[in-house]
C-alpha cells in the first residue's frame, strides 16, 4: 500500500470516528496547560490531573508561580515524575513568563521553546491547542503509532517523525491528528502488546501486515508443530527412563 493511501485511511477512519478529540489534561486557561503539560513529560496525564488541582488553587496565574520557589513547588508536585527538576522548571518558567512575556502565554513555538521546561513537544502542543497553529506534537505514542501503522519510514527521531507528518497531513488536521495518535496509542496501539484483535486500523497497518501475513502463519504453525514434536519426543524418553529404572530395581 501507498503511503498516501494509508494517510487518506487514517485521516478518513479518524474523521469519522473521532472527530472531536481533545487532551485528557484538564486545564482553564493556557497558563495551566502550559504548567500541566510540562508535568506531564514521562508521566500519565491521570496522575497530573490529580496533581493540578491542589496546584492551581495555590498558583492560579504566572504571577503567584513567580513569587514561589522549587522548594514550595515540589510540595505540591511530589508525586510526579522527577519532581524537583519540574519543580525549579516551573519556578524559572513563571518567572520568565511574567518578566519576558508580560504572562501572556506566547504563540510562536520558538518563543514558547525560550522557557524553562519546554522543549519542541511541549511548545507544539501548546501551539496547537492553544493557538490552532498547524503543529503537531511527538511524544512516545505518537512515535510509536506513527512508525507501526506506517505514516513513517525509517524516521527514528520525533523530530523526524514531525517531519514526515507535517508533510503528508492536512495542514489544518496537524493538532487533531495528535491527538488521534496519543490516544490510539494509549488505549489500543499500546507499547508491549498492541491490541491488534480490537484495532479498526488492522487493514491498512503496516505493523499488522507484517505480523499477520501467510508466512509469519506458516512459521507459527512450523513452531507450534516443533514444540509438539519436542514435548512428545521428551516424553517419551521420560517413559523410557523409568522404564529402565524399573527394570533395574526388579533385577
Amino acid at each position: 500500500m501507498l503511503k498516501k493511501e494509508r494517510y487518506r485511511h487514517f485521516v478518513e477512519y479518524f474523521s469519522k470516528n473521532q472527530p472531536n478529540p481533545v487532551t485528557e489534561l484538564h486545564y482553564n486557561s493556557p497558563y495551566q496547560l502550559l504548567v500541566a503539560v510540562i508535568l506531564s513529560a514521562q508521566c500519565t496525564d491521570k496522575r497530573i490531573n490529580q496533581v493540578t488541582p491542589a496546584l492551581f488553587e495555590r498558583f492560579p496565574d504566572a504571577e503567584s508561580l513567580a513569587a514561589s520557589n522549587p522548594d514550595e513547588i515540589f510540595t505540591y508536585i511530589r508525586s510526579v515524575s522527577y519532581p524537583n527538576n519540574k519543580a525549579k522548571h516551573l519556578a524559572g518558567m513563571g518567572k520568565m513568563l511574567v518578566h519576558d512575556f508580560n504572562s501572556v502565554v506566547p504563540a510562536e513555538v520558538d518563543e514558547l521553546q525560550k522557557l524553562p521546561g519546554v522543549g519542541r513537544k511541549t511548545a507544539n502542543v501548546i501551539a496547537s491547542v492553544i493557538y490552532d497553529a498547524p503543529a503537531i506534537a511527538v511524544d512516545t505514542h505518537v512515535f510509536r503509532v506513527s512508525n507501526r501503522i506506517g505514516l513513517t519510514t525509517n524516521a527514528t527521531t520525533p523530530l523526524a517523525v514531525e517531519k514526515e507528518l507535517t508533510k503528508y497531513l492536512p495542514q489544518d488536521l496537524l493538532g487533531v491528528a495528535h491527538h488521534w495518535l496519543i490516544l490510539h496509542g494509549r488505549y489500543i496501539c499500546v507499547a508491549r502488546s498492541p491490541k491488534c484483535d480490537v484495532c479498526a486500523l488492522t487493514w491498512f497497518c503496516r505493523y499488522y501486515e507484517r505480523n499477520n501475513t501467510e508466512t509469519a502463519l506458516l512459521k507459527a504453525e512450523a513452531l507450534k508443530l516443533k514444540k509438539a514434536k519436542d514435548a512428545k519426543k521428551k516424553k517419551a524418553q521420560t517413559t523410557l527412563h523409568k522404564e529402565l529404572s524399573k527394570r533395574s530395581v526388579d533385577k
